[in-house]
């Protein structure tokens, strides 16, 4: 069963040795990280379902990456230090890969040591001592949005099946074009998609992503739109309680911190 949900930005200017003194600038998402760490302890998960946009992405499949352990590796920001073990959840990968197939949902396997900074940042930013190191690492695909919601909804049907207590993170950034000196430079419709995000999270709406623009979602340079998608499948019908605890643009990519309460 799912005991946590949480949306989270995957900035690795969010670690300490990468990010330094831009850290004064995300003191609101760091806060809200913080809090969320604490609420992740409090939920004993037995295992975390991370949910990436930056892991090997198929045209026409979702991913898992399945490996024997896994590392969090940030050499490519110039972190030589962080690093941390993680291990799969054998026995959720498993179910998840049977109930695919049965309902044709195509997933593949991918086999990665390293995972990527997707996942890496916010398991970094939410592990504590005491936390469960099982792992599920799931990737978006190239199929269609309403895909990517029914991908959710036979994620969901595993977890209500499962004995095991499941936290689930979804990563992303929201649009990449905010302001002029932005990493995807500057776009007329950023402000609106990233307002248009946080409504449908405010009101755990499906229907509100589903009607988004994909050329306003590509121009604007997002990286959070289909783990979106799967997120709100897998939580879709449940009694929760969504709450943003941050928003923050400062370096003109959109930061957004939430939890849904069970």
């Amino acid at each position: 069963m799912i005991v946590f949900a949480a949306i989270v930005p995957h900035s690795p200017l969010l670690l300490e040795p990468i990010g330094k003194e831009n850290q004064k600038h995300l003191k609101k998402t760091l806060e809200a990280l913080q809090k969320l760490k604490e609420d992740l302890y409090l939920s004993r998960p037995d295992t975390i379902l991370v949910i990436s946009s930056h892991a090997t992405r198929h045209a026409s499949h979702f991913s898992i990456n399945l490996h024997d352990e896994y590392q969090t590796d940030f050499r490519d920001f110039g972190d030589m230090s962080t690093s941390h073990e993680f291990y799969p959840d054998l026995e959720l990968i498993t179910a998840i890969r049977r109930e695919g197939y049965d309902s044709n949902h195509p997933i593949t396997l991918d086999s990665n040591v390293n995972l990527d900074y997707g996942a890496g940042v916010p398991l970094e930013l939410l592990h504590s001592i005491g936390l469960t190191k099982k792992i599920v690492p799931v990737s978006y695909s190239g199929l269609s949005p309403k895909e990517h919601l029914a991908f959710g909804k036979m994620l969901q049907e595993v977890t209500q099946n499962s004995s095991e207590r499941i936290a689930v993170i979804a990563s992303g950034d929201l649009s990449h074009c905010l302001t002029s000196d932005a990493p995807g430079g500057f776009h007329k419709h950023a402000r609106e998609f990233d307002e248009t995000i946080q409504r449908a999270v405010a009101e755990l709406s499906s229907s509100t992503l589903l009607s988004m623009k994909m050329l306003l979602i590509e121009e604007t340079k997002s990286c959070v739109y289909e783990q979106l998608l799967i997120l709100f499948g897998l939580i879709e019908r449940k009694r929760l309680r969504p709450e943003i605890l941050s928003y923050e643009a400062p370096f003109g990519v959109g930061y957004l911190v939430a939890q849904f309460h069970l």
